[in-house]
């Protein structure tokens, strides 16, 4: 079955409409939550925890500004093929196959969380691709020379509210050119991602590639198509 939902990118966030309700979106989110203890998309029915690692709908609304009742995570997303039209304001998913014309990236996976590989300076890094991530994240070492771009407060579920300083950095993703806003995750978190199994420097591509353009998210074959 496909269909169609509203489809918002408000305060640095991606959310659907589903029954007139907002749903942050989360590909980075290994488990989805809900106020609800289900949630139904194009005909399938998923049953949601209250919380993920102690954030709740409640506390997921006033960490993004935006009142939303809860986390569409990659339980959820995992199911379904998606084409991300942030111009047009709608996602469409669906059950059976959609495909989306452009340039071919590989997916690979951890948990369910997709994982990209974008060159930055002609070099090569492994990144997790997390459209719950208003911004994108490096080790400070590799933002050194980049333009500074201000500085930010963000969370992260487990770790709570931080403040970071950010850069413009100019990446390439299968040779499609980005500038994406990138800062610093607390120690033990990017230690985390880096013992999660990212090599080289570890770090995490944000929502801004979905930002005017039309992007073809298919998890379940591995590829997403910009």
């Amino acid at each position: 079955m496909t269909h169609t939902l509203p489809l918002q990118l408000r305060d640095g966030h991606v959310f659907v409409e589903i029954a007139g309700e907002l749903w942050l979106v989360d590909t980075g989110a290994p488990a989805g939550f809900g106020a609800s203890p289900t949630v139904t998309i194009a005909g399938e029915r998923f049953e949601l925890n209250a919380d993920y690692l102690g954030l709740t709908a409640a506390t997921l609304s006033e960490f993004v500004g935006v009142p939303c009742v809860g986390l569409l995570g990659a339980d959820v997303l995992g199911r379904f093929d998606h084409i991300f039209d942030s111009a047009a304001g709608k996602l469409t998913v669906s059950t059976a196959e959609l495909s989306h014309s452009g340039q071919q990236v590989r997916l690979d996976d951890l948990l369910g969380i997709p994982i990209v590989t974008v060159h930055i300076g002609g070099r090569p890094y492994r990144m997790f691709f997390d459209t719950g991530a208003q911004i994108s994240y490096l080790q400070e070492d590799a933002l050194k020379g980049f333009p500074a771009a201000g500085r930010v407060t963000d969370f992260y579920p487990g770790v709570g509210e931080f403040e970071t300083d950010t850069h413009d950095v100019q990446v390439s993703l299968e040779g499609v050119p980005f500038t994406l806003r990138c800062g610093t995750l607390p120690g033990l978190l990017g230690m985390s991602l880096s013992m999660a199994g990212t090599e080289g420097t570890e770090g995490i591509v944000g929502n801004a590639i979905l930002e005017k353009r039309t992007v073809g998210y298919f998890p379940r074959r591995g590829v997403m198509m910009l």
